[in-house]
């Protein structure tokens, strides 16, 4: 038998191309699922439109649309990041899913990469389409792209941690009950739609430890008020991120 009998040679591809296939691949599963889109893309869009057109709540001085937007651009990063990823990551490990590909070439380091990587392909989406109604209603945002940039990262990884700890240690169905919950009790309590500064000042030390709290007002110090870089935000950020995915990683089932 000749040296070139098989011709390209049997076995894994290069980890580089495992880990972009796996990444395009979830990144359809994301976009083709109708409810993902929902939580993803609809309910973020219809909130910036409702309630900058509507005075509904009091968002102090200036556009409505000024104050929302960065909020509503927190919410799209924890809508993918946490609530998607969660209730997805869960259902795969109930039916299996998980399991089967860790039996794979692609290594679970390298199939948790694909994951983030999706999750940020879907926020680019998300940011793109948001950015652009924002501009339509009338937004005029100010402040450096980068310091966007991080606090951006840094939530996404916060939400990422928060959301893979929750699919890896709950039963699907659970996963789904709180995620949902929790998406909900954000939306509400931390500082969103809502300025943290209408809730009582016991109330609001706590809620402004929040992940999604510390990324809405930092977006909001940034390009609502033009300051260079958050700091106290970030870092609140940071640690969200060390804990939740330091605790991922450790409690994390397959099975």
């Amino acid at each position: 038998m000749s040296a070139g009998t098989y011709t390209p040679r049997p076995g894994a591809a290069p980890l580089p191309r495992m880990i972009a296939a796996q990444t395009a691949l979830e990144t359809r599963m994301l976009l083709r699922n109708g409810e993902q889109l929902l939580l993803t893309v609809i309910i973020p869009a219809l909130l910036l439109v409702l309630f900058s057109a509507v005075d509904i709540v009091d968002t102090g001085s200036g556009a409505s649309v000024d104050f929302l937007a960065p909020g509503i651009l927190a919410l799209a990063v924890m809508s993918t990041a946490f609530t998607g990823q969660a209730i997805a990551t869960g259902f795969e490990r109930r039916y299996g899913v998980l399991k089967r590909l860790g039996a794979s070439p692609l290594p679970r380091w390298a199939l948790m990469t694909a994951k983030t990587l999706s999750v940020l392909v879907t926020e680019v989406l998300q940011i793109v389409l948001l950015t652009a109604i924002a501009f339509a209603l009338g937004w005029s945002p100010q402040g450096n792209p980068l310091s966007v940039l991080l606090l951006l990262v840094l939530g996404t990884a916060a939400f990422s941690g928060l959301g893979l700890l929750m699919a890896g240690t709950l039963k699907a169905e659970a996963t789904l009950a709180a995620a949902n919950l929790v998406f909900l009790l954000l939306l509400v309590g931390g500082g969103v739609i809502v300025p943290l500064e209408k809730f009582p000042d016991a109330v609001r030390s706590v809620l402004g430890l929040l992940p999604v709290s510390a990324l809405s007002e930092g977006l909001r110090d940034v390009l609502q008020h033009g300051a260079s870089m958050p700091w106290a935000q970030a870092g609140i950020l940071a640690v969200w991120a060390v804990l939740g995915l330091g605790a991922a990683a450790k409690f994390f089932r397959w099975e």
